[in-house]
């Protein structure tokens, strides 16, 4: 089967696609063939090495999943059951970014009827990041809740599910080509400048935009932005505070494909490639200016 791995660290010329053993499910694991994934920043900063020596060397990459059953083991789920899945796979080393993967069946879930499995491989990991985040912040119908950077991948996930709850959202966004996107999805005040901001019961900070000023007393505030560091301490102000980090879960997924099923989040693709063109794929993805996820196909 193909597999794309890095054997050296460096940029998208180190991706190649490699002939490998047939995956083989163990105990509590599913076997499945993959659809359709994505590009996320991880994977670039995978294969930069910037998480250099938190895996060993092969290493598979991809951390989306859409794809249907082959082996269903005891998961309950048919052969031939349309999935979608999250691998973490800077900690388990399970890349998906082949024709054949084993995972847990506890990190998949039935993947969505509205749309393709193209589209749905774009959402596992902006989904569960935006959802999870959002559960920390326990932003409730009739909150005020800011996002920053909400025309992002995850931030745009995270608007839309906020505005699905009855939050009241408003965007910080980086330009104003992202104005109409966050309008159009929800938010209330868009804007570019922080002086215009308010004060927000919840921040959900997709950049490490540290907006700290925004948020209320014994307020809530999320980042992120990992490589941004930790939240400046608001303890003062009784506000609490994370960086919160995005883990395998097929109960969120399938909370995830609840919105998507009636419509409240709409997946975007920028383009998409061929896994043959993995090189070209992660090119576009570092080009900037997406209008949604690089997929990959498989």
């Amino acid at each position: 089967m193909r597999a794309v791995r890095v054997k050296s660290f460096g940029g998208a010329s180190v991706l190649g696609v490699d002939e490998v053993d047939e995956a083989v499910a163990g105990a509590g694991e599913v076997l499945l063939r993959v659809v359709g994934s994505s590009v996320n920043p991880v994977d670039v900063k995978t294969r930069d090495g910037v998480f250099a020596g938190t895996g060993e060397l092969p290493a598979t990459l991809g951390w989306d999943l859409a794809g249907v059953v082959i082996e269903p083991g005891d998961s309950g789920l048919e052969v031939g059951a349309r999935v979608i899945a999250m691998s973490h796979q800077l900690a388990t080393g399970r890349g998906t970014w082949a024709d054949v993967v084993a995972l847990p069946h506890s990190a998949i879930a039935p993947a969505p009827r509205s749309i393709s499995l193209v589209e749905a491989g774009t959402l596992p990991l902006v989904g569960l990041t935006a959802l999870q985040t959002l559960e920390w912040l326990a932003v409730a119908e009739g909150e005020r809740l800011l996002i920053t950077g909400a025309a992002g991948a995850v931030g745009g996930v995270a608007l839309q599910i906020a505005h699905a709850k009855g939050v009241k959202v408003d965007a910080l966004v980086s330009s104003a080509a992202h104005i109409e996107f966050a309008r159009n999805n929800g938010a209330e005040l868009v804007t570019t400048d922080r002086a215009e901001l308010k004060a927000y019961d919840a921040v959900f900070d997709t950049f490490g935009a540290f907006v700290t000023d925004a948020v209320v007393d014994e307020g809530r505030y999320a980042s992120i932005a990992t490589q941004a560091g930790p939240v400046p301490d608001l303890s003062a102000r009784n506000v609490r505070t994370t960086v919160n980090q995005v883990h395998e879960s097929g109960t969120d997924l399938r909370k995830l494909v609840s919105y998507v099923d009636r419509g409240a989040v709409r997946p975007r693709i920028d383009s998409s490639y061929g896994v043959q063109d993995v090189q070209a794929a992660h090119r576009r993805f570092e080009q900037g200016g997406l209008a949604g996820k690089v997929a990959i196909t498989l």
